[in-house]
């Protein structure tokens, strides 16, 4: 399909801006289902918007069509993901794009869901509308990286992220960690976490910290807390176990009682008995398990030995490190990341895409991993 006019160019690429703004306005709200935003506009005037806000409810495309009314015939679309041709939680949204009497739509990305893939365009095409793609594609695909993973994989996206000085160390020898990192730093991690489906630590720091793992220093909701305990040692009194809903998760292994399983399902918590690997829970069958749930975005906030254990299995995506300028030092200090680690510098693991963020005084650097097909 030939492309808009230079001259329309322009007003295009701005149409479908305000398209991503909207969508945005959907993290962490609407998974499993990708965040989406529609404008309908009439030489180049927006006379109807949209956003998708929860899995269920209607779609972005549908929204804009009931703002604008009579005056979507003859008029744009700008969507930031192909609408879907098929029924899922909600009727296909094709038919109703169609019916509206639509002119022109311009698409940021091609679904990647095998139900969509191609199809919803093919449905326009086929009833005469004309069809533009990829306009801002790689900033669609970006904003929903954690759903592309997903649809493609069955696995959820990982992130890992951690708070440490400037040599590396989580805690001090005598295991204070509270606070390394400042007031601005902890509000980025309250807002990853809202932007999250489930955050994840290990039995160790719900030992040696007791955190809730909730959401409070932002506006946002709470994600599903997940503990790997692979030999039972979370005590039923944990806050992590009764601070907010929806209930843990307990990753653990036949190593835990069975007494120690049911006085911890006693406190509403999900039990999820899972294979092991080197007397651990096996964390590739988890990522699995947690895909099966539809988890399709990961926080890792544990200790040093959970983030060697998942970037050696090479299920980490992505890695937000914030540093604090402060030099703890000591041999005995933990680490961010434990495990073996690299023999060689060419084993060691490189970020892709790397990124910079102030926080106050301390400084974030995120990235990818090569090994994440998001690191493309």
């Amino acid at each position: 399909m030939t492309g808009p006019t230079r001259s329309d160019t322009v007003t295009d690429t701005k149409l479908m801006r305000e398209a991503l703004r909207l969508a945005r306005r959907g993290l962490g709200l609407t998974s499993p289902n990708p965040m989406v935003g529609a404008v309908i506009a009439k030489d180049g005037r927006i006379v109807g918007k949209g956003y998708h806000r929860k899995a269920g409810s209607p779609h972005a495309e549908v929204l804009a069509l009931r703002e604008t009314g009579a005056e979507a015939a003859g008029a744009d679309l700008y969507v930031t993901l192909e609408p879907c041709s098929h029924f899922g939680r909600t009727p296909p949204c094709t038919d109703q794009v169609v019916s509206a009497g639509i002119r022109r739509v311009f698409i940021a990305w091609q679904d990647p869901n095998p139900r969509v893939n191609g199809q919803g365009m093919a449905r326009l095409k086929e009833a005469g509308l004309q069809v533009h793609l990829g306009l801002l594609e790689a900033k669609a695909r970006r904003l929903n990286e954690a759903y592309h993973k997903f649809i493609t994989t069955g696995l959820p996206l990982v992130t890992l992220k951690t708070a440490c000085s400037l040599d590396g160390k989580i805690a001090t020898r005598e295991g204070e960690s509270r606070w390394i990192t400042g007031e601005q730093a902890r509000r980025f991690v309250h807002r990853l976490r809202a932007h999250h489906d489930a955050v994840l630590v290990g039995a160790g720091t719900v030992l040696a910290d007791d955190p809730e793992l909730n959401v409070r220093l932002v506006r946002g909701r709470n994600p599903r807390r997940i503990v790997v305990d692979s030999r039972g040692r979370t005590p039923s009194t944990a806050k992590i176990l009764s601070s907010c809903k929806p209930p843990v998760i307990i990753a653990t292994t036949s190593q835990a009682s069975a007494e120690w399983r049911n006085r911890l399902a006693e406190t509403g918590s999900e039990i999820l008995l899972l294979p092991e690997r080197d007397r651990k829970v096996d964390l590739g069958a988890l990522m699995k398990a947690l895909g099966e749930k539809e988890i399709t975005s990961l926080l890792v906030e544990g200790g040093g030995t959970l983030a060697a254990g998942l970037l050696e299995a090479e299920l980490v995506d992505k890695v937000w490190f914030i540093f604090a300028p402060t030099i703890i030092g000591g041999a005995e200090a933990p680490s961010a990341v434990r495990g073996r680690g690299a023999a060689h510098l060419s084993d060691a693991w490189k970020l892709r895409q790397v990124r910079l963020r102030r926080l106050g005084d301390d400084l974030a650097i995120g990235g990818y991993l090569p090994s994440s097909p998001l690191s493309e």
